[in-house]
């Protein structure tokens, strides 16, 4: 099962406080560059793995989504969305991505927001989206960047939490990681961009977009300080289809 720390109080209550979590979409940099990757969403179905608050459900519902499913593992995730929700048209369940289910072709567009670095087999992941999408329906996620996993101690965050950049330790052995952020013994699996892509590749997807995100200039300019995003990517963002 993954871990569902999202669920500690004192993890909680520090997420609660990121920019992220209090203004949504907008207070995610890297949101205008998965934005980009996304179709047009009018009458599609759409599944959110690994939903959170809800942010990127309402926002499809609001461009015309015909039908959309937020999933997460988190029970006090689901609350809040589910109590930040009114529009009809999005349903919330609990579901642990490391075991979930979706019925077959049911859906034209999975998206996923920083949920994959959580999954420990992540073949088995994609494999279940694979299958859940229709032919011809588009994969859209973001990751934290291996590279940025790989350091031994917490490297520097745009969230602004305060933390320092330490080098890299053990890049290409992958496995599980735990960190203390927010609350002691966070696990994340890391993993090479190869394995991801390669996991992809072996179930069926053809990879349409590959980013290594970075600040823009702009998002420089109005906050200087992410300037120090330019050492290390921190977000690995994938299009993919299934033909």
């Amino acid at each position: 099962m993954t871990q569902n720390i999202y669920d500690d109080p004192q993890f909680y209550k520090g997420y609660s406080q990121l920019r992220r979590s209090v203004e949504g979409l907008d207070g995610a940099p890297e949101w205008p560059a998965l934005r980009a990757l996304l179709p047009d969403l009018r009458g599609l179905s759409v599944v959110d793995l690994g939903c959170g608050y809800g942010w990127f459900c309402r926002w499809a519902q609001e461009q015309g989504a015909g039908r959309v499913l937020g999933l997460d593992v988190s029970e006090k995730m689901l609350a809040q969305a589910k109590a930040t929700t009114s529009a009809a048209g999005i349903i919330y369940e609990r579901a642990d991505l490391e075991s979930f289910d979706l019925p077959e072709a049911s859906f034209d567009v999975a998206y996923s927001s920083l949920a994959l670095h959580y999954i420990k087999d992540v073949g088995a992941f994609v494999a279940k989206v694979h299958s859940a999408l229709k032919p011809g329906g588009r994969l859209v996620f973001s990751t934290e960047h291996p590279i940025y996993m790989a350091p031994s101690h917490p490297g520097w965050s745009i969230e602004g939490d305060g933390r320092e950049t330490w080098p890299l330790d053990g890049y290409l052995r992958e496995g599980p990681r735990t960190t203390d952020w927010f609350a002691p013994g966070v696990v994340k699996h890391h993993r090479t961009i190869g394995t991801t892509l390669n996991s992809l590749i072996r179930v069926g997807f053809t990879i349409t977009h590959v980013e290594e995100w970075r600040p823009t200039d702009e998002q420089i300019s109005a906050n200087p300080h992410w300037a120090k995003e330019l050492d290390r990517p921190m977000f690995l963002l994938v299009a993919a289809q299934r033909p």
